[in-house]
């Protein structure tokens, strides 16, 4: 089963105000796991970016200036992601909705891939928890060193050690009751259990079988119970 994992970088938070998508990384994965092929992209937004952004992302538009449009790198980027391969994306709504306004500005159709939003499942699984992508490295032992400043293909690398560990730790989906309803129940099967013993079993050998295993003991060289 192929999933993308996907992430973006962008100038602001609105794009109906003029916000730009200045970076996409993706990677894949195979049975949830990566591949090791990767998509990503710096993009020229054609507009002044904060420095109240740069300080989240590092991306300058001196950096950005000599960058693609994003209508020079849509293709390759819809080729990479196929039509229905499944999404995999922290806080979805964000990102699904900047990639759509670029693609649409530029004359092509809305991503009609399925999209698995991560920040919902950790939300249901952790509930009142912070479940931002660090808190999630955290929780998880992910090595989340290298993320200095945010960058969409790094993110997209930790988010999909993390989408790995939030689909298959069980242990961690225990609330404190279902552990404690848990220790109680085995606790009453031990309390159960026959402690009614069994006559030793006689397992006797013949004069051969007896001598068989003499001869393949003597040739063991240095026995522990030699010691004994």
């Amino acid at each position: 089963m192929r999933e993308i994992v996907l992430d973006t970088e962008t100038t602001g938070l609105n794009p109906e105000k003029g916000d730009k998508i200045v970076e996409i990384g993706c990677v894949e994965l195979e049975n949830h796991l990566p591949t090791g092929k990767t998509y990503h992209q710096y993009i020229n937004p054609m507009r002044a970016i904060s420095q109240e952004v740069v300080a989240v992302h590092g991306l300058t538009e001196e950096f950005l200036s000599d960058k693609p449009l994003f209508e020079e790198i849509a293709d390759d980027f819809l080729a990479f992601v196929g039509e229905n391969t499944p999404l995999v994306i922290h806080n979805a709504a964000f990102d699904m909705n900047f990639l759509n306004y670029e693609l649409k500005a530029c004359g092509k159709a809305e991503l009609p891939n399925p999209v698995i939003d991560t920040l919902l499942i950790a939300r249901k699984k952790f509930p009142g928890a912070r479940v931002n992508l660090d808190e999630l490295c955290k929780r998880y032992k992910v090595d989340a060193s290298r993320r200095t400043v945010h960058g969409a293909l790094l993110d997209s690398e930790l988010l999909a050690d993390v989408y790995l560990e939030l689909i298959t730790n069980r242990e961690l989906n225990f609330s404190s009751t279902q552990k404690k309803q848990q220790n109680q129940t085995v606790s009453h099967n031990l309390k159960n259990v026959s402690r009614e013993t069994f006559p030793v079993r006689e397992w006797n050998l013949d004069p051969t079988e007896e001598s068989a295993h003499t001869e393949f003991l003597s040739k063991i060289k240095n026995p522990i119970w030699g010691e004994i």
